[in-house]
C-alpha cells in the first residue's frame, strides 16, 4: 500500500540542494567514502546519490547500487512519469542494523550493467533516512500544474565484503516505499470533485429519475466538469498496464471542488419532454436552445437506456436536411428546381425502393419531395455525393467529430457518416439509411443549426468550450427553412396540430430484423429559440409516432 508514502506528504514552497557533499571518490570497487565511520560512510554515499539523482546524472547514481542493471530504469521511469522538474534530497540519520547481509555486490562485482560474478557476504548495513523533494508536473508541457512532492523514505548500504568499496542495496522501493519491480509512479492531473449537479433552478438531476441524466449527474461527479473548480495534482502508482494502483494516491496540489454545478438543463422543458417521451416505450428526446447550445433537456422511457445520448441508429429522413445542405451548397438543385421522385431507382445493381411504390413525376419541386419525404429523390444523386455528406455534416453541423458537452475531459462521438461511402452504400445514405449512426442529440443540433443558421455546439455546463464549424451559406439556411416548413403545411407533418412557427422534418429509419422501424422527428420554433429531436426505436413511421410527442412538447412549451 501507498498509504505509507501518502501520510508524510507535505506541499512546500521551494526545493532545496542536497545537504551534505559527496565526499570520497568512485572507483571499479564502488564508492569510497572518507568520513570515517560506518554511518558517516553510508551517509557520504546516500548523499552521493541523491545528488547524482537530482541532477539527471541517472547511470552514475545507478552505480552507486548493488543493482546498477535494474536501478538504471526504475530510476528513469521516475523522471519521466513524474514529469520530474527536479530532485532534492536531504540524508537525516544513519543507523547500524545488521552485520553479515546476503545478497549484495562484493569487490569482485563488474563494472556497472554486468551481472554480478558472485553474491558474497557483506559487512555492516546502514540504513539511511532520508527526505526527498520532488518537483512533478501533470505533463511535460513548460504550462502544467506543478507542485513538490515531499516525501520519506529509507535506504540501506553496506560496504562490500573484502573491499574500501560502499554500494546501496538496491530494491524497487528505494525510489518510494512499497513499490514494487512491475510498478512505477506517476504524476496526474486530479479533477476537481462536484458534490452537487442541478438543473438550472437548482433540483439535483437524481431528482427527475432519467436514466441518461443520472447518469450525467454521476459522471460530473466523477469526473469533474469542465470550467468549473481548478484541477489538482497527484502522485500514484501504477502497474505495468498504466492502471492505478487502488487507493494509492498521495495528495501534490488539492483540487479546488465545486459544492454545487447547475447544468442548462431547464425544469420547464424537462417537465415537458419526460412527458412526451412517457407515450411510447423505447422513446427518448432531446432540446436544445439554438441560440446558445444549451441543452434545455434530456429524457429517456428506455428501461435503463440513455437512447438520447448513446443511439447508435440510423437517422431516417431527417438526415435529408444534410443532404439537401450538400446539395444546395453544391449547386446541384434548389428548392424549387423539379426533381422527379421515381419508384425505384437501380444504383450498382442494388434497387432501391420508395416506401409503398411512393412516387413523385417530373416537374415536382424538390421542396415537395422533401416535404412528402419521397426518398428516390435523394438517392438519384449518390454520384455528385461522393464525400459530400461527411464533410458537409462536420463542416456546417459540427458532426463526424467527438463533443465534449461538459462532463470533465470525456468527449463522445453522436453522429457518424464514413466518408468513404460510394455505390448503393451512398444512396442509401443519402436518405437516412446505411451505415449512417445518429443519436437524438445530434438530429436536434442539426435542427438548431438551421435555426439559428450556425452550429452551436451542444453543452450541458455553462461555459464550456464549443467547438465552431462554418454558418450556413444564407441561401441555403433560408431554403432549408422553406422546405422544414413545408414538411408542416403541405407534407408528412401536415394535420399534426403544429403552430405557425414551427419547421420540421419526419423520419422513419428501417432496421433489419426489428419488427417495426425507428421513429424520428426534429423541429424548431425560432420564437421560443428552441429546437427538438425525439427518436423512438422499434414504433413505426416518424409522422405517426414521433411527430406526436414532438407536437405535444413545441405546443406546451
Amino acid at each position: 500500500m501507498f498509504t505509507a508514502v501518502a501520510a508524510v506528504l507535505v506541499l512546500i514552497a521551494g526545493i532545496g540542494d542536497v545537504v551534505a557533499q559527496p565526499g570520497g571518490t568512485t572507483d571499479s570497487n564502488g564508492f569510497v567514502p572518507t568520513a570515517g565511520s560506518p554511518s558517516g560512510d553510508a551517509e557520504q554515499l546516500t548523499t552521493a546519490f541523491l545528488t547524482a539523482w537530482g541532477k539527471d546524472d541517472l547511470a552514475q547514481a545507478a552505480a552507486y547500487t548493488s543493482d546498477p542493471a535494474a536501478a538504471l530504469p526504475a530510476l528513469r521511469k521516475y523522471w519521466k512519469y513524474l514529469n520530474l522538474r527536479s530532485l532534492s534530497g536531504t540524508v537525516k540519520t544513519a543507523v547500524a542494523t545488521t552485520s553479515g547481509v546476503a545478497g549484495v555486490r562484493t569487490a569482485a562485482t563488474p563494472p556497472a550493467g554486468a551481472a554480478p560474478a558472485s553474491v558474497a557476504e557483506a559487512g555492516t548495513l546502514e540504513q539511511v533516512a532520508v527526505g526527498l523533494n520532488a518537483k512533478v508536473a501533470a505533463s511535460p508541457a513548460a504550462t502544467a500544474l506543478a507542485g513538490v512532492w515531499s516525501y520519506d523514505t529509507t535506504l540501506e548500504a553496506y560496504q562490500a565484503a573484502g573491499s574500501s568499496g560502499w554500494y546501496l542495496k538496491w530494491s524497487p522501493d528505494v525510489v518510494a516505499p512499497n513499490l514494487t519491480a512491475s510498478q512505477h509512479l506517476a504524476a496526474v492531473t486530479a479533477v476537481p470533485s462536484v458534490v452537487q449537479v442541478t438543473d438550472s433552478a437548482g433540483t439535483p438531476l437524481s431528482a427527475y429519475n432519467d436514466a441518461g441524466l443520472s447518469t450525467i449527474a454521476g459522471l460530473i461527479q466523477q469526473n469533474g466538469t469542465s470550467g468549473q473548480g481548478k484541477d489538482g495534482l497527484y502522485v500514484q502508482i501504477d502497474n505495468a498496464s498504466g492502471k492505478a494502483v487502488p487507493n494509492s494516491q498521495a495528495v501534490v496540489v488539492s483540487p479546488q471542488n465545486v459544492g454545487e454545478l447547475k447544468t442548462t438543463i431547464d425544469p420547464k422543458a424537462e417537465r415537458l419532454a419526460r412527458t412526451a417521451v412517457n407515450k411510447h416505450v423505447g422513446s427518448s428526446a432531446v432540446v436544445i436552445q439554438p441560440s446558445t447550445g444549451h441543452i434545455l433537456a434530456i429524457a429517456n422511457n428506455a428501461q435503463d437506456n440513455d437512447f438520447a445520448l448513446t443511439a447508435q441508429v440510423a437517422p431516417g429522413s431527417t438526415m435529408k436536411i444534410i443532404t439537401s445542405t450538400a446539395l444546395f451548397n453544391g449547386g446541384y438543385t434548389t428548392a424549387s428546381s423539379p426533381v422527379a421522385c421515381p419508384s425505384v431507382v437501380t444504383v450498382t445493381g442494388v434497387s432501391i425502393h420508395n416506401d409503398d411504390g411512393e412516387s413523385e413525376p417530373p416537374g415536382t419541386p424538390f421542396s415537395y419531395d422533401f416535404a412528402q419525404s419521397c426518398n428516390d429523390a435523394f438517392t438519384q444523386w449518390y454520384p455528385d455525393l461522393y464525400g459530400k455528406l461527411a464533410s458537409t455534416a462536420k463542416d456546417y453541423y459540427g458532426l463526424n467529430q467527438p463533443w465534449n458537452i461538459g462532463i470533465g475531459k470525456l468527449s463522445g462521438q453522436y453522429f457518424n457518416a464514413p466518408a468513404n461511402a460510394q455505390g448503393s452504400e451512398l444512396a442509401e445514405e443519402a436518405f437516412g439509411q446505411g451505415r449512417l449512426l445518429a443519436a437524438p442529440i445530434a438530429m436536434a443540433s442539426v435542427a438548431a443549426t438551421v435555426d439559428s443558421g450556425s452550429f452551436k455546439q451542444p453543452i450541458l455546463v455553462p461555459g464550456t468550450k464549443q467547438l465552431t464549424a462554418k454558418p450556413l451559406p444564407s441561401s441555403t439556411d433560408s431554403q432549408l427553412k422553406e422546405m422544414m416548413r413545408d414538411v408542416v403545411t403541405e407534407g408528412t407533418g401536415e394535420g399534426l396540430g403544429f403552430g405557425p412557427d414551427v419547421y420540421a422534418k419526419t423520419g422513419t429509419a428501417d432496421v433489419s430484423g426489428q419488427e417495426q422501424p425507428n421513429s424520428w422527428f426534429v423541429a424548431f420554433d425560432p420564437q421560443e429559440d428552441v429546437a427538438v429531436a425525439i427518436l423512438v426505436t422499434n414504433a413505426g413511421y416518424g409522422a405517426q409516432i414521433a411527430a406526436p410527442e414532438s407536437q405535444y412538447f413545441l405546443s406546451n412549451y
